[in-house]
């Protein structure tokens, strides 16, 4: 496995190491060992998610306050997707920035988001199967959202495509107005 840094360094970008032939491949999709060793901290997973979405389906920017702040481990298993992770640590030195990875099943990357980050992504496939690991359960009234094509964080999202979004994620809330983490 490895395991590198993005331009914001509590996000990492991890690549299993794959084992393939002519009969097709084997990796180890997750190992807590090796995954708390590249972290750096222990980690308990407590909720395992699946969505499948249709070309142009963009889910996010959502998060969680405290006391159910959530950490994401994520990765897609079926079609492509930009997965976009926001810092909404008001503490942190790269406060507003974020950090987009296309991960497919074709490139088997998975993302490690910490708690105190925004996340969401946009489905480049006629259809992606998106799966990920929570540190917390789902609690709707520490559920956020911040409204995907927010000009203060100006994520450059892929032209061409007229995102689809849920009620939730149409009427989310602008950053600047956003509950963050201190």
């Amino acid at each position: 496995m490895k395991a590198t840094p993005t331009k914001i360094p509590d996000v990492f970008l991890i690549e299993p190491d794959v084992f393939g032939d002519e009969r097709g491949f084997f990796f180890e999709s997750f190992n807590q060992q090796k995954f708390e060793a590249t972290i750096g901290k222990k980690i308990n997973f407590v909720q395992d998610n699946h969505s499948k979405s249709t070309q142009g389906v963009l889910r996010g920017l959502h998060y969680q306050l405290a006391p159910n702040a959530q950490g994401k481990l994520v990765r897609v298993v079926e079609g492509e997707v930009l997965d976009v992770v926001v810092d909404i640590r008001k503490s942190s030195p790269t406060f507003g920035r974020w950090v987009c990875e296309v991960l497919s099943a074709e490139n088997k990357k998975q993302l490690w988001i910490p708690e105190g980050f925004a996340h969401g992504f946009l489905t480049l496939s006629s259809t992606a199967e998106f799966l990920y690991k929570t540190t917390d359960y789902y609690a709707p009234e520490s559920e956020r959202c911040i409204v995907w094509n927010d000009p203060d964080i100006d994520i450059n999202w892929p032209t061409g495509i007229e995102p689809q979004l849920s009620e939730k994620d149409a009427s989310a809330t602008l950053f600047r107005f956003a509950e963050v983490f201190s």
